[in-house]
């Protein structure tokens, strides 16, 4: 692969960006799992990371953009090429009913931020542990809400640095999924959301009564990429493999969860290959007990 001329063309904004090599992907998932990435960049300014795109682009290198690491499962060998982080672009600002969010801010920063301007809409967002540009890729949602529900517009960049706008229906929101992944050369820079006036106590019980539920029902204690599979039309992913025997379930250091069988979690040694296992035997199981296909939601690189 060409880094040399990757390295070159990168040096005016070397100061700008934390910069390692063969980088462990398990420091940087919240599954805590995957092998080494060639070369991992967390661009502090956002011409850094537009220079980086280019970059990356003009030097034939694979390319992977991750934020918080929260929907994704990597491959035990790592990641290929350059991946780029956006969790150093993290700003949030607040004017009037709308909130902006660089891409790498956590969906939590955009809740804390409307509960402290006093607007209503996104409390459901505190307790997902992704960030605003996942978050817009994917329609991230919990407790009956979703961001499509909030997005304004979003900002993204193509893989020539260029931004462009996207105004609310161009998104193409559906059940966790958007037109960004109909299009991995677009990376989502930012997203402004439009919420309403509300009354701070009431916003902060919420979003207390949301934390309390996930607390109670949610595995919080080990490593894991929430939820796994999608809804299926007319059922609960987790009911079905709870009912289908498989509720503590383990490949390696891989387990379904006995807290709640919608989740995989990482009992501290899980492979990739542990937990692709585990899928594979828990999406067949449920297929011939139920008939039902269960689609899985985390996002698998490298």
């Amino acid at each position: 692969m060409a880094f040399g001329a990757f390295y070159e063309a990168m040096r005016p904004v070397r100061e700008e960006i934390e910069w390692l090599e063969n980088e462990p992907m398990k420091q940087h998932t919240t599954f805590q799992i995957g092998g080494p990435a060639d070369v991992f960049l967390k661009p502090r300014t956002l011409p850094a990371f537009l220079a980086a795109l280019r970059a990356a682009n003009a030097c034939g290198l694979p390319l992977t953009v991750i934020g918080r690491g929260s929907n994704l499962l990597v491959s035990d060998t790592g990641v290929r090429g350059v991946v780029l982080c956006t969790c150093g672009l993290s700003a949030v600002q607040v004017e009037g009913t709308c909130i902006c969010a660089q891409a790498g801010a956590t969906l939590a920063q955009v809740a804390a931020a409307a509960l402290s301007a006093g607007l209503t809409g996104a409390e459901f967002a505190a307790g997902i542990p992704g960030t605003v540009g996942g978050g817009v890729f994917m329609n991230a949602g919990a407790y009956d809400g979703q961001l499509a529900d909030l997005v304004d517009c979003s900002v993204y960049a193509d893989l020539q640095g260029e931004q462009h706008t996207l105004e609310g229906p161009a998104h193409q929101f559906g059940y966790r999924t958007s037109i960004y992944k109909s299009h991995p050369e677009w990376v989502a820079l930012s997203a402004q959301f439009r919420l309403s006036p509300g009354d701070p106590a009431q916003i902060r019980a919420k979003m207390d009564d949301f934390a309390r539920r996930r607390r109670e029902k949610q595995p919080l204690n080990y490593p894991s990429a929430g939820s796994v599979f999608k809804r299926p039309a007319g059922y609960f992913a987790g009911s079905l493999i709870e009912q289908a025997g498989l509720k503590g379930a383990r490949v390696g250091g891989a387990q379904v969860s006995e807290k709640h069988a919608g989740f995989i979690v990482n009992q501290g040694d899980a492979t990739c290959a542990d937990v692709t296992a585990l899928i594979a035997q828990i999406q067949q199981t449920v297929y011939e007990k139920f008939g039902v296909q269960l689609a899985c939601e985390v996002r698998r690189i490298g």
